[in-house]
Protein backbone atom coordinates (compact mmCIF):
# COMPACT_ATOMS: atom_id res chain seq x y z
CA UNK A 1 0.00 0.00 0.00
CA UNK A 2 1.36 2.96 -1.27
CA UNK A 3 2.15 5.76 1.77
CA UNK A 4 2.27 8.57 -1.12
CA UNK A 5 1.16 7.76 -4.78
CA UNK A 6 1.66 11.07 -7.62
CA UNK A 7 0.29 10.71 -10.77
CA UNK A 8 -0.08 12.65 -14.24
CA UNK A 9 2.01 15.54 -12.05
CA UNK A 10 2.28 19.13 -13.63
CA UNK A 11 3.73 22.27 -11.69
CA UNK A 12 4.41 25.65 -13.37
CA UNK A 13 6.36 28.48 -12.55
CA UNK A 14 4.47 30.73 -13.84
CA UNK A 15 4.22 29.76 -17.85
CA UNK A 16 7.62 27.55 -17.08
CA UNK A 17 6.18 23.92 -16.97
CA UNK A 18 8.59 22.23 -14.88
CA UNK A 19 7.10 19.13 -14.13
CA UNK A 20 5.37 17.35 -17.22
CA UNK A 21 2.86 14.52 -15.52
CA UNK A 22 5.47 12.39 -13.62
CA UNK A 23 4.13 9.18 -11.71
CA UNK A 24 5.70 8.51 -8.57
CA UNK A 25 5.01 5.97 -5.58
CA UNK A 26 6.12 5.79 -2.26
CA UNK A 27 5.57 2.66 0.29
CA UNK A 28 5.95 3.11 4.05
CA UNK A 29 9.21 2.59 5.42
CA UNK A 30 11.01 2.81 2.02
CA UNK A 31 13.95 5.41 1.70
CA UNK A 32 13.17 6.50 -2.41
CA UNK A 33 15.59 9.01 -3.63
CA UNK A 34 14.98 11.37 -6.78
CA UNK A 35 18.25 12.18 -9.37
CA UNK A 36 18.58 14.17 -11.98
CA UNK A 37 20.43 17.55 -13.27
CA UNK A 38 19.94 20.38 -11.95
CA UNK A 39 16.52 21.96 -13.43
CA UNK A 40 15.42 18.57 -13.83
CA UNK A 41 12.15 18.76 -11.16
CA UNK A 42 13.77 17.17 -8.27
CA UNK A 43 13.35 20.37 -5.81
CA UNK A 44 9.93 21.18 -7.05
CA UNK A 45 8.55 17.40 -6.90
CA UNK A 46 9.14 18.25 -2.96
CA UNK A 47 7.97 21.34 -3.09
CA UNK A 48 4.74 20.02 -4.93
CA UNK A 49 4.30 17.46 -2.20
CA UNK A 50 4.63 20.19 0.60
CA UNK A 51 2.54 22.56 -0.59
CA UNK A 52 4.88 24.84 -1.08
CA UNK A 53 4.10 24.73 -4.87
CA UNK A 54 0.35 24.03 -6.12
CA UNK A 55 0.00 21.78 -8.67
CA UNK A 56 -1.74 22.49 -11.81
CA UNK A 57 -2.86 19.19 -13.15
CA UNK A 58 -2.48 15.70 -11.46
CA UNK A 59 -2.99 14.02 -8.13
CA UNK A 60 -1.35 13.57 -4.89
CA UNK A 61 -2.36 11.27 -2.50
CA UNK A 62 -0.75 10.56 0.94
CA UNK A 63 -2.01 8.33 3.11
CA UNK A 64 -5.15 7.46 1.44
CA UNK A 65 -6.45 11.11 1.81
CA UNK A 66 -5.97 13.71 -1.58
CA UNK A 67 -3.67 16.11 -0.35
CA UNK A 68 -3.40 17.99 -4.24
CA UNK A 69 -5.00 21.28 -3.03
CA UNK A 70 -4.04 21.06 0.79
CA UNK A 71 -2.15 24.40 2.04
CA UNK A 72 1.36 23.54 2.97
CA UNK A 73 0.94 24.26 7.24
CA UNK A 74 -2.26 21.45 6.74
CA UNK A 75 0.05 19.14 5.08
CA UNK A 76 2.42 18.76 7.89
CA UNK A 77 -0.28 18.08 10.22
CA UNK A 78 -1.17 15.58 8.34
CA UNK A 79 2.36 14.04 8.31
CA UNK A 80 4.94 15.30 5.69
CA UNK A 81 8.05 17.63 6.91
CA UNK A 82 10.14 19.21 4.44
CA UNK A 83 13.74 19.90 4.95
CA UNK A 84 14.27 22.19 2.24
CA UNK A 85 17.33 22.96 0.08
CA UNK A 86 19.80 25.71 1.77
CA UNK A 87 18.79 24.99 5.50
CA UNK A 88 16.80 28.11 6.14
CA UNK A 89 17.17 27.64 9.50
CA UNK A 90 16.47 30.90 11.85
CA UNK A 91 20.03 32.39 11.97
CA UNK A 92 18.92 34.87 15.35
CA UNK A 93 17.19 32.27 17.21
CA UNK A 94 18.71 29.58 19.29
CA UNK A 95 19.49 25.85 18.13
CA UNK A 96 16.21 24.93 21.10
CA UNK A 97 14.25 27.70 19.49
CA UNK A 98 14.52 26.73 16.22
CA UNK A 99 13.52 23.30 17.06
CA UNK A 100 10.51 24.44 18.64
CA UNK A 101 9.39 26.18 15.42
CA UNK A 102 9.18 22.93 13.92
CA UNK A 103 7.04 21.93 16.44
CA UNK A 104 4.24 24.30 15.94
CA UNK A 105 1.70 21.69 14.86
CA UNK A 106 2.07 19.98 18.41
CA UNK A 107 0.68 23.27 19.97
CA UNK A 108 1.05 23.84 23.84
CA UNK A 109 1.49 20.15 24.25
CA UNK A 110 5.04 20.59 26.04
CA UNK A 111 5.52 16.71 27.21
CA UNK A 112 5.09 15.90 23.45
CA UNK A 113 7.55 18.52 22.18
CA UNK A 114 10.05 17.61 24.83
CA UNK A 115 10.30 14.60 23.99
CA UNK A 116 10.90 15.00 19.97
CA UNK A 117 13.69 17.00 20.98
CA UNK A 118 15.24 14.43 23.19
CA UNK A 119 14.57 12.28 20.21
CA UNK A 120 16.43 14.73 18.19
CA UNK A 121 19.20 15.61 20.38
CA UNK A 122 19.94 11.69 20.24
CA UNK A 123 20.21 11.79 16.78
CA UNK A 124 22.28 14.96 16.93
CA UNK A 125 24.55 15.39 20.27
CA UNK A 126 26.25 18.35 18.89
CA UNK A 127 22.71 19.56 18.55
CA UNK A 128 22.39 19.06 22.35
CA UNK A 129 26.20 20.61 23.43
CA UNK A 130 24.75 23.85 21.32
CA UNK A 131 21.21 24.00 22.50
CA UNK A 132 21.72 27.78 23.54
CA UNK A 133 23.85 28.48 20.35
CA UNK A 134 22.20 30.89 17.52
CA UNK A 135 21.50 29.30 13.97
CA UNK A 136 23.92 31.28 12.50
CA UNK A 137 26.77 30.75 14.13
CA UNK A 138 26.59 27.13 13.95
CA UNK A 139 28.73 25.15 11.38
CA UNK A 140 27.85 24.15 7.99
CA UNK A 141 27.19 20.21 9.11
CA UNK A 142 25.65 21.73 12.43
CA UNK A 143 22.87 23.68 10.19
CA UNK A 144 22.31 20.88 8.17
CA UNK A 145 21.22 19.00 11.32
CA UNK A 146 19.32 21.46 12.86
CA UNK A 147 17.39 21.59 9.30
CA UNK A 148 17.01 17.84 9.49
CA UNK A 149 16.21 18.02 13.63
CA UNK A 150 13.73 20.82 12.98
CA UNK A 151 11.41 18.99 10.28
CA UNK A 152 12.02 15.94 12.46
CA UNK A 153 10.35 17.63 15.48
CA UNK A 154 6.34 17.24 13.94
CA UNK A 155 7.13 13.54 14.08
CA UNK A 156 6.41 13.19 10.47
CA UNK A 157 5.25 9.81 8.59
CA UNK A 158 7.02 11.20 5.25
CA UNK A 159 10.06 13.69 5.46
CA UNK A 160 11.55 15.04 2.85
CA UNK A 161 14.94 15.62 2.18
CA UNK A 162 16.22 18.44 -0.20
CA UNK A 163 20.44 17.95 -1.18
CA UNK A 164 21.39 17.19 2.44
CA UNK A 165 25.17 16.74 1.98
CA UNK A 166 25.44 20.22 -0.32
CA UNK A 167 28.51 21.89 0.79
CA UNK A 168 29.58 19.64 3.32
CA UNK A 169 33.03 17.82 3.92
CA UNK A 170 32.91 14.29 2.83
CA UNK A 171 33.10 12.92 6.50
CA UNK A 172 30.09 14.70 7.59
CA UNK A 173 28.45 13.75 4.22
CA UNK A 174 28.95 9.71 5.69
CA UNK A 175 27.40 11.41 9.07
CA UNK A 176 24.20 12.89 7.35
CA UNK A 177 23.68 9.57 5.05
CA UNK A 178 24.17 7.28 8.50
CA UNK A 179 21.56 9.83 10.32
CA UNK A 180 19.28 9.46 7.15
CA UNK A 181 19.39 5.08 7.40
CA UNK A 182 19.07 5.86 11.50
CA UNK A 183 15.91 7.93 10.93
CA UNK A 184 14.19 5.52 8.46
CA UNK A 185 15.28 2.56 10.72
CA UNK A 186 13.04 4.26 13.31
CA UNK A 187 9.91 4.15 10.88
CA UNK A 188 10.03 7.62 8.94
CA UNK A 189 10.02 6.95 5.49
CA UNK A 190 12.25 9.05 3.28
CA UNK A 191 11.65 11.18 0.04
CA UNK A 192 15.36 12.37 -0.74
CA UNK A 193 16.94 14.49 -3.39
CA UNK A 194 20.67 14.53 -3.78
CA UNK A 195 23.18 15.60 -5.64
CA UNK A 196 25.38 12.82 -4.67
CA UNK A 197 23.81 9.76 -6.55
CA UNK A 198 26.03 7.29 -5.47
CA UNK A 199 25.84 7.86 -2.11
CA UNK A 200 21.59 8.46 -1.97
CA UNK A 201 21.40 5.28 -4.56
CA UNK A 202 23.56 3.16 -1.52
CA UNK A 203 21.12 3.73 0.52
CA UNK A 204 17.82 4.06 -1.19
CA UNK A 205 15.48 1.29 -1.84
CA UNK A 206 14.03 2.65 -5.02
CA UNK A 207 15.02 5.12 -6.91
CA UNK A 208 13.58 7.24 -10.06
CA UNK A 209 15.57 9.74 -12.91
CA UNK A 210 14.24 12.64 -13.72
CA UNK A 211 15.24 14.38 -16.81
CA UNK A 212 13.53 18.33 -17.61
CA UNK A 213 10.04 17.32 -15.89
CA UNK A 214 9.65 13.84 -16.63
CA UNK A 215 10.40 10.51 -15.35
CA UNK A 216 12.66 8.26 -17.16
CA UNK A 217 13.86 5.39 -15.36
CA UNK A 218 12.13 4.46 -11.79
CA UNK A 219 13.57 0.94 -10.53
CA UNK A 220 15.17 -0.30 -7.33
CA UNK A 221 18.14 1.25 -6.08
CA UNK A 222 20.46 -1.54 -6.75
CA UNK A 223 19.66 -1.82 -10.56
CA UNK A 224 19.72 2.00 -11.04
CA UNK A 225 23.30 1.53 -9.49
CA UNK A 226 24.37 -1.24 -11.83
CA UNK A 227 22.59 0.68 -15.02
CA UNK A 228 24.88 1.88 -17.55
CA UNK A 229 22.91 4.95 -18.71
CA UNK A 230 22.79 6.12 -15.13
CA UNK A 231 26.41 5.78 -14.89
CA UNK A 232 27.56 7.68 -17.19
CA UNK A 233 25.15 10.47 -16.62
CA UNK A 234 25.06 10.89 -13.06
CA UNK A 235 27.56 8.96 -11.48
CA UNK A 236 30.80 10.31 -13.77
CA UNK A 237 31.60 7.24 -15.34
CA UNK A 238 32.58 6.91 -18.90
Amino acid sequence: MALLKIENLHTYYGNVHALKGIDLEITEGEIVTLIGANGAGKSTTLRTISGLIPARNGELIFDDQDITAVPAHKIVEMGISHAPEGRQIFSTLTVTENLNMGAYTLGSDKQAIEENRRRVFELFPRLEERKTQLGGTLSGGEQQMLTIGRALMAKPKLLLLDEPSLGLAPMLVKTIFETIRAINANGVTVLLVEQNARAALKIAHRAYVLETGHVTLSGSAADLLADIRVRQAYLGES
